[in-house]
């Protein structure tokens, strides 16, 4: 397989790591594995697409605050970070073993950092770089730009679409960069990687 070095180093890192060929039979895998819990969710185009918050409210209490702005936002947010279970994706992976990812506001990277029993990073094989370096140049100038445009904003790399300014912007959503080298520690966390391309 493609990316069995990858898994090999991620699993070496500390991680449990699951490959799908496809979104569906991964939504059905965590479905059958997270049942009557809390669940929350960051800011994801990823987890959006598959889903997934529909799908695990059956058969649990799912906080998501995407569906919200401004205020509500961040109040629901905090509710996320205070779930048993944590749903988030990356910006980027690096075939060398670490996950990269931007944000402006906190909550996604805060929820993959601490506080939860388990922690899922879900994301398609468009995320993935050859190198640490080339990870984190895709978060900046791929999809840090293509999520402002998303979102709205009027930032100059949203408006040229093109690559990251590195911008003084109001709107900018590129405030914190994260690098997961290893698993936090006392936390469980997995990996979900799907062969399709996912999210931005």
């Amino acid at each position: 397989m493609k990316y069995e070095k990858m898994i090999q180093r991620l699993i070496n890192n500390g991680y449990k790591v699951s490959y799908f060929d496809d979104s569906s039979e991964a939504a059905r895998y965590i479905a059958d594995n997270v049942k009557n819990t809390t669940v929350g969710f960051g800011d994801s185009a990823t987890l959006e697409s598959m889903n997934l918050a529909e799908l695990l409210s059956k058969d649990n209490t799912v906080i998501d605050p995407s569906t919200y702005s401004g205020a509500e936002f961040n109040e629901v947010g905090k509710k996320a970070l205070l779930t048993d279970v944590f749903f988030t994706s990356v910006n980027g992976a690096a075939e060398t073993g670490e996950l990269v990812n931007i944000d402006g506001t906190g909550n996604r990277v805060a929820g993959s950092l601490f506080g939860h029993k388990k922690i899922y990073f879900v994301f398609g094989t468009n995320k993935i770089e050859p190198t640490l370096e080339k990870a984190i140049w895709r978060a900046r100038n791929i999809a840090a730009p293509q999520n402002a445009k998303r979102l709205g904003y009027n930032t100059p790399c949203a408006v040229k679409g093109d690559r990251c300014y590195d911008c003084s912007s109001a709107e900018r959503i590129c405030n914190t960069l994260n690098i997961h080298l290893k698993k936090m520690k006392s936390v469980e966390a997995e990996i979900i990687i799907i062969n399709e391309s996912l999210g931005m």
